[in-house]
């Protein structure tokens, strides 16, 4: 299992992966997603670095609820393809701290 902690500053978005998932075979990650700063929303999305550099589009993987909650995704290596994995706030405009496992 790997861990990821950042914070989505004030361009409202964290890019997660520096380039593009590869991959050649089916394999299952689960993601587990956590917001730990109250008052405000994230998103973990895949998709395009167009659609990171935008601000727009891409696939939401999770939502997340305040501090405490943590949501389970668990998806197919070849829906994430071709994408990069950010984070995006959806809700609020203060800085947002959160964890992201991959296993």
């Amino acid at each position: 299992m790997i861990s990821v902690s950042g914070t989505v500053g004030p361009s409202g978005q964290y890019l997660v992966t520096g380039m593009p998932v590869e991959t050649e075979i089916h394999a299952v990650l689960k993601l587990t997603f956590e917001n730990k700063t109250a008052g405000t929303n994230l998103g973990l999305f895949a998709g395009t670095m167009a659609e990171f550099s935008s601000g727009a589009g891409g696939t939401q993987l999770s939502d997340s609820g305040g501090p405490g909650y943590r949501f389970l995704t668990i998806v197919d290596t070849h829906r994430l393809a071709h994408r990069v994995i950010f984070v995006r706030r959806l809700v609020g405009a203060a800085d947002s701290n959160f964890t992201l496992d991959v296993d």
